[in-house]
């Protein structure tokens, strides 16, 4: 079974959190499934590095990296994934949507009205705890 290495912004402006939804994909389980943008490091990347990579690439965004959040293990039906978070900063107001087909700003009181991809979860109660 394949594993993934990967990294996840959680973007915070005036207090509230990025979060974007996922387009239909291969996997049911996580098609439409709202998540922290990211994606897999590339071999030879630092975690920092891939997350201002995937950034560009996904949203047109600049990030300032504060610090790392939560790191958490998931086994979906067929793959696993090691999802490294990080508490980040948008240096640009303006982000197109290039691999994602909605977003939304939220409170962290609500982020539990979202459909969220599993592997996510643990980082949305987090939030919710401690902010």
């Amino acid at each position: 079974m394949k594993h993934y290495e990967v990294v996840a912004a959680i973007i915070i402006d005036d207090d509230q959190f990025l979060c974007v939804q996922r387009d239909h994909g291969k996997y049911d389980y996580i098609s439409l499934k709202y998540e922290f943008p990211g994606g897999k490091i590339e071999s030879g990347e630092s975690k920092e590095q891939a997350l201002e990579r995937e950034l560009l690439e996904e949203l047109d965004l600049n990030i300032k990296i504060e610090k790392e959040f939560l790191t958490v293990s998931h086994q979906y039906p067929d793959f696993s994934v090691t999802m490294h978070s990080f508490i980040c900063r948008a240096l640009n107001s303006e982000f197109n949507l290039k691999e994602h087909i909605a977003f939304k700003w939220l409170n962290p009181e609500n982020l539990s009205t979202l459909d969220w991809a599993e592997a996510d979860l643990p980082i949305v109660s987090k939030l919710m705890k401690e902010y």
